[in-house]
């Protein structure tokens, strides 16, 4: 079950916290089996729950599969559509990995639609053995994603996976 009160992510370990976020995101998709749906709440419940982010949501692959279309997110506006290999998230989407970014200023090709962010994350959803999107997560603090970011988001983004 979701637990919607009043969060201090202060008193938890990075660990911790994603296991919070792993039990919430399970109450949230328990039942619920549209795409759409599951990764609004999955992105409301990152950005509530995940400290010092800027943006948090997901882009996902259009019919063709050269080109990455905005979803469900929590932020500012958002670039719409981004093609394959370009950018952090056509960059995980064409390599097939997360990728962390610890300065986005030194990623060759980032595509800046919040000019705040300064850190992002990239995972990709893999659904029936093919990547069908990906997560993004920004943040306006340099170095802010490291490995236990990586292995925790990789976890919850397979949860979505499997709810639709």
């Amino acid at each position: 079950m979701y637990q919607s009160a009043a969060f201090d992510h202060t008193t938890l370990s990075k660990s911790e916290l994603y296991e919070d976020v792993l039990l919430n995101l399970r109450g949230l998709l328990d039942g619920e089996t549209d795409r759409i749906a599951n990764a609004a709440n999955f992105a409301a419940l990152i950005f509530d729950r995940l400290p010092d982010l800027n943006w948090a949501g997901f882009y996902f692959l259009n019919a063709n599969g050269d080109e990455l279309v905005v979803g469900p997110f929590q932020g500012k506006p958002a670039c719409v559509r981004i093609a394959v290999g370009k950018g952090v998230c056509g960059s995980a989407v064409q390599e097939k990995r997360t990728i962390v970014v610890p300065d986005v200023h030194a990623f060759p090709g980032h595509i800046a639609c919040d000019t705040a962010s300064r850190s992002e994350i990239v995972v990709p959803v893999w659904r029936a053995g093919a990547i069908v999107g990906v997560l993004d997560l920004d943040s306006p603090t340099p170095g802010r994603f490291d490995d236990v970011d990586s292995v925790h988001l990789e976890t919850l983004v397979e949860v979505f996976a499997r709810s639709w």
